[in-house]
């Protein structure tokens, strides 16, 4: 997904940023009242000029006057300095409302965002996750994020601000001096061609080191999932070659950007400070000849200030504005990404069903994996499952039994056929209750990184403490639990790392329990136990079966002898079906299998 349009179809930076409006649109009132106190802020900064040119020419003027005279001058020259004094006060305000009010947006559209990104992304089918790295999403959402947190809350301020500085500076320009005005035109003209010129390479620029930044974020985070492998392998030293290599690439990439803001920068301060000392010089000349006074050039002067100024800043916030629509286009990306597995616009009704468990059929079912187009997984697969049954699904590895349970789950679509659930197809119901009547105990343990009522509750979030403990006793997890530190209560660890594998796959199996649905997808669930354990186990199992269809997978065929059925997938294929000793007296594939096992 990196890069994946081309520069020369990429919008540009404001179309790219415009894909923030549905973001922002919720937000009109604060919108308003920053405009305002922005509109306020701008007028008291365009007014200071004024007062500067009628305190020079009319408090000093006066005073001069009044000295001549004989008179007092003090209150006139208070007059003015207060009434300074007084938009100075104005302008303090506004700008500190405006802050407040457009740094607010920026926090809160920021987390609007990635709070949309995420609920995105993780509705994805496991086909986006095929081809897009985890540590890229996450990039997304941390880096570029803040991106565009810093153009909503402080960028679109500065340039809204600059913008009304530079034009309402540059009409009272023209009022001031129609001819100092059109030489200062000339030269901002001059300003603003290199600026664009620059523009669209710091944009590309841009987005290309957020790229490689979000390369090495993934590779990053590819190994530090698996540092056991790595060490157990003595990689370090590659991996952090590896690593050290992409940090380089996303380093030089960001120090072309900079040296394209930087030369960018150069030519602007040059071009309008030239513009501003030639200007000068012209005035200088003028009010020596007496064509205008010396506050009107002061005011003059100042407002080019603010012009320049503001002039500087918009170069300034259009390269951050360059940075942002990158970042925007990567998490637009995200968001446009379309889901290949979805709920249907209207979804059936689960069906009745007794308490005997679920009824599911397969029916001439082909798939192949989107990765591997060239190879079924599963091949006119026909399987019909009734209610109550336990059916033990064998074979080699690769022969598509995890497949099995992922199509059940509806994770993928198979390309033919189609499966049913208590006799209604899949695909027409809404993935919530799919899912919702189906437990599985997958063959790698997921822990995450909070206690055990937690993780153990991840089964149904409304569990109660009582049902939590009762689903862990059942799994034979009750005993190990009460003897950590804090019992339930224990953190244990980022992907479980405080506890053995058996242990883990304990914890998993109290969360099947405690779900409780009518359709049970064991796979591999004694993979990981020590013969004791696995034992205890079983016995939860068979408890937990009862008054419930059950699918198994096992390599231990010790775990699927009292199955009701058992089936025997290979290569994709159903090649025998039957009990234990049928299909042992049969002397076939699963004859086989279970010698190698059961030889001694």
């Amino acid at each position: 997904m990196t890069d994946s349009v081309p520069a020369r179809e990429r919008p540009s930076a404001l179309a790219s940023l415009s894909g923030l409006l549905p973001f922002l649109k919720p937000y009109r009132r604060h919108f308003a009242f920053a405009g305002v106190a922005l509109l306020v802020a701008a007028c008291a900064t365009l007014a200071l000029p004024l007062a500067f040119k009628q305190m020079i020419d009319l408090g000093f003027a006066t005073a001069g006057a009044a000295n001549a005279a004989g008179a007092g001058s003090a209150a006139h020259i208070d007059f003015y300095f207060l009434a300074l004094f007084g938009v100075a006060c104005v302008l303090a305000a506004a700008t500190a409302a405006r802050f407040y009010a457009v740094s607010w947006l920026g926090e809160r559209v920021t987390a609007d965002l990635r709070a949309a990104v995420y609920r995105h992304v993780i509705e994805q089918s496991p086909v986006f996750f095929e081809t897009t790295k985890t540590g890229e999403v996450l990039s997304r959402l941390t880096t570029d994020t803040t991106l565009v947190q810093t153009v909503v809350g402080t960028s679109i301020s500065v340039a809204l601000r600059n913008t009304l500085l530079f034009a309402g500076g540059l009409i009272m320009m023209f009022v001031t001096s129609p001819r100092l005005s059109a030489i200062m035109i000339v030269t901002l003209v001059a300003v603003i061609a290199p600026i664009l010129a620059f523009g669209r390479r710091v944009r590309t620029l841009s987005r290309d080191s957020q790229d490689r930044v979000a390369d090495a974020s993934a590779m990053a985070g590819e190994v530090l999932n698996a540092m056991t492998v790595v060490q157990a392998f003595t990689h370090e030293g590659i991996e952090a070659r590896r690593f050290g290599e992409s940090v380089e690439r996303a380093f030089s990439t960001a120090i072309r950007r900079v040296r394209a803001r930087a030369w960018l920068t150069v030519m602007a301060i040059l071009l309008v400070f030239g513009a501003i000392v030639f200007v000068l010089w012209l005035g200088a000349h003028a009010v020596m000849r007496g064509d205008m006074t010396g506050g009107l050039l002061a005011q003059f002067i100042l407002y080019s200030a603010i012009v320049a100024g503001a002039t500087g800043a918009l170069a300034e916030t259009l390269g951050e504005a360059q940075r942002a629509a990158g970042a925007t286009e990567r998490l637009l990306e995200l968001l446009q990404s379309k889901s290949a597995i979805v709920s249907p616009a209207n979804p059936a009704p689960l069906p009745a069903r007794s308490g005997r468990g679920a009824a599911f059929t397969l029916d001439r079912v082909t798939f192949h994996y989107p990765s591997r187009p060239d190879r079924h997984a599963l091949d006119q697969v026909s399987l019909a499952v009734a209610p109550g049954e336990t059916v033990a699904i064998v074979g080699p590895s690769g022969a598509g039994k995890t497949t099995l349970f992922q199509l059940l789950l509806r994770l993928y679509d198979p390309q033919a056929g189609s499966i049913a659930l208590d006799g209604t197809d899949v695909r027409t119901l809404a993935l919530h209750d799919l899912r919702g009547t189906l437990g599985i105990v997958p063959q790698d343990t997921v822990i995450f990184g909070a206690d055990a009522f937690e993780n153990i509750r991840y089964g149904r979030a409304d569990a109660t403490d009582e049902e939590v403990v009762a689903a862990a006793t059942r799994a034979h997890a009750h005993e190990f639990i009460a003897q950590l530190p804090e019992g339930y209560k224990t953190f244990l660890g980022e992907r479980g790392v405080r506890l053995s594998g058996g242990q883990r796959q304990r914890i998993a199996i109290a969360r099947a329990l405690l779900k409780n649905p009518p359709l049970l997808l064991l796979d591999e669930a004694t993979s990981a136990l020590d013969a004791e354990s696995e034992r205890l186990v079983q016995e939860a199992l068979e408890a937990a079966m009862a008054g419930r269809t059950t699918l198994v997978i096992a390599h231990r065929l010790a775990t699927v002898k009292r199955a009701d059925r058992i089936v025997v997938l290979d290569q994709g294929r159903i090649v025998e079906t039957g009990t234990h000793d049928t299909l042992v007296a049969r002397g076939g594939l699963y004859a086989g299998l279970a010698a190698l096992q059961f030889h001694a």
